[in-house]
């Protein structure tokens, strides 16, 4: 890692001014198919069409419905004084390229490769979807570690009666809820958990929960799934008709803590497509938060 230069890590770990979202624009952020229907925005550059379903065992983008992030581009500012905002927040020291690594050692090496990758990365927001977008980042930062892809790394011990490891390995990176057959017969500790869940079935990581995210618990380069309200995580995992519930979650990758004058953490610093990793995501931004600590 030591060819990340200090100047890289100063513009990517400094608090900069942080501005935050109003919570009515937050849900039109990761607007589901119901807003879909109720709000015309013009389509972002090379989604011109509405993307088609992918078959669960399928590498194509898919259209993952309720995750859709169509308003990525509207950042309202809170006030300063907002309990909301880290504006606050004084800037940190200078990063000490030492330190850094020591913590970043601590990673796995496709986690190290994720954060190398994003660091290093002239497009650190592409828009899109939050899915594909901290997918694509770990599938390509794992064939570059491993010479191939994760699914030829699933243990056979992830298929059902209905799908291959590879499926199952994809719908509930996705947290493909419905009502059917499908959709439970995979593993409920795992379901709406998204790139956590599918990837500590898989046996590539660590489970984190609430507790241990902000007991300071994640490595650099940890995926994260979260949900913005606990009764729609609740029923997704169930199995729901996603139309009818309207969910908020997102999909991304966690960088650094953010911590205070008193080294306590108040935020996370984030990758994802733009969406929030303009600033550091704050407790209270979502009611439920998952993650994985990648092994492999």
């Amino acid at each position: 890692m030591k060819d990340i230069r200090m100047k890289t890590l100063r513009k990517n770990f400094s608090v900069y001014p942080i501005c935050s979202i109003l919570t009515g624009l937050m849900v039109l952020a990761c607007t589901s198919t119901k807003q879909n229907r109720q709000i015309s925005t013009s389509p972002a550059p090379g989604q011109d069409k509405p993307q088609e379903h992918g078959s669960p065992g399928t590498d194509a983008v898919q259209d993952y419905g309720y995750h859709v992030h169509e308003y990525i581009s509207l950042k309202t500012e809170w006030p300063s004084s907002s309990p909301d905002s880290l504006v606050q927040i004084e800037s940190p020291a200078e990063v000490n390229e030492t330190a850094w690594e020591t913590i970043l050692s601590k990673a796995s090496p496709v986690a190290q490769k994720i954060v190398e990758n994003y660091l290093n990365s002239e497009n650190k927001e592409p828009g899109g979807h939050c899915l594909a977008v901290s997918k694509g980042r770990f599938i390509q930062a794992y064939k570059e570690v491993h010479g191939h892809l994760p699914y030829q790394d699933l243990p056979d011990s992830m298929a059902t009666k209905l799908y291959t490891p590879k499926q199952v390995f994809n719908l509930l990176y996705a947290t493909a809820s419905d009502e059917s057959e499908g959709w439970k017969s995979l593993p409920k500790a795992y379901r709406g958990k998204g790139n956590a869940g599918a990837i500590t079935y898989a046996g590539m990581g660590t489970l984190v929960d609430s507790t241990g995210i902000w007991n300071g618990q994640l490595k650099p380069g940890a995926m994260l799934q979260v949900w913005r309200y606990k009764e729609d995580y609740q029923q997704v995992v169930q199995g729901t008709d996603v139309e009818k519930l309207d969910p908020y979650g997102h999909s991304f990758i966690f960088i650094d803590y953010v911590r205070d004058e008193k080294n306590k953490i108040v935020g996370l610093r984030i990758a994802d497509q733009g969406f929030q990793s303009y600033r550091p995501l704050i407790p209270r931004d979502y009611e439920v938060w998952w993650a994985v600590n990648l092994s492999v």
